[in-house]
């Protein structure tokens, strides 16, 4: 074997971009399932009533009722802690990649309001809801702040004097808390502290340790969020199998799906948590 096939061949160890989006949309397809469907099995129980209560022997009972459907719920909803993490990762790898950033921007618009009506009916029952919106919005606002930012470093930073290199940290800085209070204002999943996660990821992307390292301390608020970085550190660098649009189609139509299910249940009266 001559040296350029064997350093192909150890290019190729690890795991490509393709198996790091399916472990993802498993993940999330875990938690979904479990926010959905068993989610709304505790509310019909009365869990949102007992976890208010003020009485210890009541809140006891309950559990002491409901315990194993309970320890389901939280383990599942942590092992779909993971996604997210992944789904960023990728997100600022596709950004770094792609030939049109202004396009990929686009895309994530076109299936943020998309997703939107299942995402809805899905977690609030209803049509719409503007209480939260999906996650796409979330990396959408993500990627624009990406772009902003890295026009930034690009005009303020070709070797000129230390003074650019600073006014360039405070507009970032600038950007980055405008992208969150703009995740805030419009109520995304994870809002501005997710905007912060992608930010972490993406200011840290040349040096594959520190983005890791950086990663973890973003999502530590999240318990085993920080355990998506363990199949991140094995990203080898390569896409994989062509799976540009799984996700994209996938987080509506399974939100959509697991809906009619709760409905056909005799769930859909109520909301996930």
């Amino acid at each position: 074997m001559d040296t350029t096939t064997m350093e192909v061949n150890k290019k190729k160890k690890g795991l490509t971009g393709s198996t790091l989006k399916i472990i993802a949309i498993i993940s999330m397809l875990i938690d979904h399932t479990t926010a959905v469907l068993l989610g709304r099995v505790l509310v019909k129980r009365g869990m949102m009533d007992v976890l208010m209560t003020t009485d210890p022997n009541e809140l006891m009972t309950w559990l002491g009722d409901n315990w194993v459907a309970f320890a389901i719920y939280w383990v599942f909803r942590f092992i779909g802690r993971i996604a997210f993490p992944i789904f960023v990762f990728l997100m600022v790898e596709g950004f770094l990649k792609t030939s049109n950033k202004w396009k990929y921007l686009a895309r994530l618009t076109v299936f943020a309001l998309i997703s939107e009506i299942p995402f809805d009916l899905a977690l609030r029952n209803n049509i719409l809801d503007f209480e939260g919106q999906n996650v796409f919005f979330t990396l959408a606002i993500g990627l624009l702040t990406m772009i902003i930012c890295e026009g930034l470093e690009k005009k303020l930073w070709t070797g000129k004097k230390a003074v650019f290199k600073v006014i360039e940290v405070v507009l970032t800085a600038i950007v980055i808390i405008a992208g969150g209070l703009a995740a805030d204002m419009l109520l995304t999943d994870y809002g501005f502290i997710g905007i912060i996660c992608i930010m972490a990821i993406y200011l840290f992307r040349k040096n594959k340790t520190m983005q890791i390292v950086a990663g973890c301390i973003a999502f530590l608020w999240e318990f085993t969020a920080p355990l998506a970085f363990i199949p991140i550190a094995f990203y080898n660098g390569e896409r994989g199998m062509k799976l540009k649009y799984l996700f994209y189609a996938f987080y509506p139509v399974h939100l959509l799906i697991l809906y009619g299910i709760a409905v056909l249940c005799g769930l859909g009266a109520y909301i996930s948590v």
